[in-house]
């Protein structure tokens, strides 16, 4: 049976009752131990607003720091890469059950991203990138061409591309439907993080050096068509808004930005913004940042174990939520309801509800 707690009544009358508390739409029903000893039920705890099993839930299953974490399009599923070399793929709700293990990376995943509901692919610094089909758990493809570390990986969301970028100073546009040679993106530096836009026609690369650079795939010259200076030091990520508008990179020196991306911006200046709280340390991780889907908000990890969400329109730190006792490498929302979930170097996942 659950366990039973000593609860005071109203007129000081003791009365035992259940610990175990049964959830409601609208929190925590508990049994209330009056002098008449009715049991009547009063609602207690903060208002739910998502589907989560506890406003709060942990998933423990990696033996090494977890370098990302994403949902999946429909929002059932988790997806997190460690340095344990390993994919775990989580149900969301429920008991949050580790339900797959994608094993074949011969080091650390650094990044991983969906490819609809049954696909994913994932960076690694064994130098390769690999396509997963999530549903068996089996390889489908591994994309062989970088000579160091795979730090970042990216599809496009509406065209076959896949882009890469790694130690090796250069960046790489894959076909996923063919097996023809990646197109190369040179850079005087390694490449640290990597995005592509929806219509597979320009790339978007972080770099070593602090510098964004923008690609477009339609010229015959492969050089970057813009390059937006403003970090000073290492990009650790880079993140498109979605409209395809605004383009948001984590540095670190201790900023995000939000550039402009649109064609005809003016090029003198495209940062919009600045976001201010986020930390980086001498561990050097590559923290990334991403946006809420409707682009309102953004967040981030932390190398001072806080989560870090902000109101992308008027810069405001809107959560620091504290829980993991390592740096947090990444920061992602629920594709539609308010939940984030973050990864960190304390090899934990926590999923927790936001206010809507």
């Amino acid at each position: 049976s659950a366990p039973r707690r000593t609860m005071v009544g109203d007129d000081g009358t003791m009365a035992m009752v259940e610990a175990k508390r049964q959830r409601t739409e609208n929190g925590a029903m508990i049994t209330s131990g009056g002098a008449s000893g009715g049991g009547a039920l009063v609602i207690a705890g903060p208002q739910r607003t998502s589907e989560l099993l506890a406003p709060i839930m942990l998933l423990s299953g990696h033996g090494a720091a977890v370098h990302t974490a994403k949902f999946s399009p429909d929002g059932r599923h988790l997806l997190s890469g460690s340095h344990d070399k390993t994919l775990l793929l989580w149900e969301v709700f429920g008991e949050c059950r580790n339900v797959l293990t994608l094993k074949g990376h011969a080091n650390a995943v650094l990044e991983a991203h969906w490819l609809g509901t049954e696909l994913a692919v994932s960076a690694s610094a064994d130098k390769t990138c690999a396509l997963w089909d999530v549903k068996t758990g089996g390889r489908v493809r591994l994309f062989k061409g970088h000579s160091s570390y795979v730090n970042s990986c990216c599809p496009s969301a509406g065209a076959p591309l896949l882009v890469s970028g790694g130690d090796d100073s250069s960046a790489r546009v894959w076909d996923t439907r063919s097996r023809t040679r990646p197109l190369l993106l040179r850079h005087p530096l390694p490449v640290t993080a990597v995005a592509a836009s929806a219509s597979g026609n320009d790339v978007y690369t972080g770099c070593v050096d602090g510098a964004v650079r923008v690609f477009d795939l339609r010229q015959a010259q492969k050089e970057a068509l813009h390059t937006l200076v403003g970090h000073e030091d290492i990009i650790s990520s880079i993140a498109l808004s979605p409209n395809g508008h605004s383009l948001l990179s984590n540095g670190m020196d201790n900023t995000l930005r939000c550039w402009d991306i649109r064609p005809f911006a003016p090029s003198e200046d495209r940062c919009q913004k600045t976001f201010l709280g986020a930390q980086h340390n001498y561990e050097k991780n590559l923290i990334k940042c991403n946006w809420s889907r409707n682009g309102e908000r953004v967040a981030s990890g932390s190398s001072d174990h806080f989560v870090y969400v902000w109101d992308a329109t008027t810069r405001r730190i809107l959560y620091k939520l504290p829980g993991h006792s390592g740096s947090v490498n990444e920061v992602s929302f629920h594709p539609s309801q308010p939940i984030l979930a973050s990864c960190a170097n304390d090899k934990q996942i926590y999923l927790g509800e936001i206010r809507e």
